[in-house]
């Protein structure tokens, strides 16, 4: 009768973590789908704002002189690491650790060596991880990817960009999962700053007229074009946090139905060989009076 009870607590157990799965994976589902909204909503947006300034920038380089292009020899770096203040998540937030540790024994391991590389890390997971191995931690910003809001990331863009135009540091990465859908997401490296232009934008030789300057239209454009892409990275992130939760908990709650029918059958074979037991011992109980 022990072992009875044994399988139906533990049915009850497998139970009840369904029951908090799926009511996650359902909470994921919710949240994902206003995600995605947002991130699919914004990439046009950033892609034709990106084309629009190297198409400027490539044909007006000549005459136009900005900080955000200028290309330095890579010394100081700085990494910008995106992950999440929650868990359940699958490789979410380890994928991102492996990156780092990628880059710094990579890329970046001169610098990482010489300790010209520091880290702006946002997400409670990732963050404690990396204080805990040691990394160059020189911000930690976990309440950012909480609510992710366009007055928040504007904030951090700023000061990304005050730290780029007081020359602390050559390069500054970000590093990220970009969003693909609800079951993939793939961890991105993309450089924040400087900027780049393609010379194969170059268009055909147009005289064009800007007003009040091509210089300052550019000027304007790029701290903006800054934020932008800074939201859209945020949005991505957060896109897939919500997906791989929602991916996560949906294969627990699923991992969890296979379990509850394993115990199910094991429940009912140990109930029908207690029961075909006690019988037995009815039986052979019936005997032993009867010859008496």
């Amino acid at each position: 009768m022990s072992n009875l009870k044994e399988v139906r607590l533990r049915i009850e157990s497998v139970k009840n973590t369904q029951q908090i799965t799926n009511a996650m994976k359902m909470v994921a589902a919710s949240k994902l789908r206003k995600a995605q909204n947002a991130i699919l909503s914004l990439r046009p947006y950033a892609q034709k704002m990106s084309e629009l300034i190297s198409t400027l920038y490539s044909n007006y380089s000549e005459n136009l002189s900005s900080p955000f292009f200028e290309q330095h020899e890579t010394d100081k770096v700085l990494l910008v690491s995106l992950a999440s203040n929650r868990g359940l998540c699958g490789a979410f937030n380890s994928n991102i650790i492996k990156q780092i540790k990628y880059l710094t024994e990579t890329s970046f391991e001169q610098q990482y060596g010489l300790n010209h590389l520091k880290l702006i890390s946002i997400g409670k997971h990732v963050s404690d991880i990396l204080i805990n191995k040691k990394y160059p931690v020189l911000q930690i910003k976990d309440n950012l990817i909480e609510k992710v809001t366009w007055e928040g990331v504007k904030l951090l863009a700023d000061e990304l960009i005050e730290l780029w135009t007081k020359h602390e540091f050559d390069r500054i990465v970000l590093v990220y999962n970009q969003f693909i859908n609800a079951a993939t997401q793939v961890v991105t490296t993309e450089t924040f700053l400087p900027l780049s232009y393609d010379e194969n934008k170059k268009t055909r030789n147009i005289d064009y007229i800007f007003e009040p300057s091509s210089e300052t239209i550019i000027e304007e454009l790029i701290p903006h074009y800054l934020h932008i892409q800074l939201y859209k990275t945020f949005l991505d992130s957060f896109a897939s946090e919500q997906g791989a939760r929602m991916t996560a908990m949906m294969i627990a709650t699923d991992n969890a139905d296979v379990i509850l029918k394993d115990l199910t059958l094991s429940y009912n074979k140990a109930r029908q060989a207690a029961i075909t037991k006690e019988i037995l011992e009815i039986v052979s109980g019936s005997n032993a009076l009867n010859k008496v």
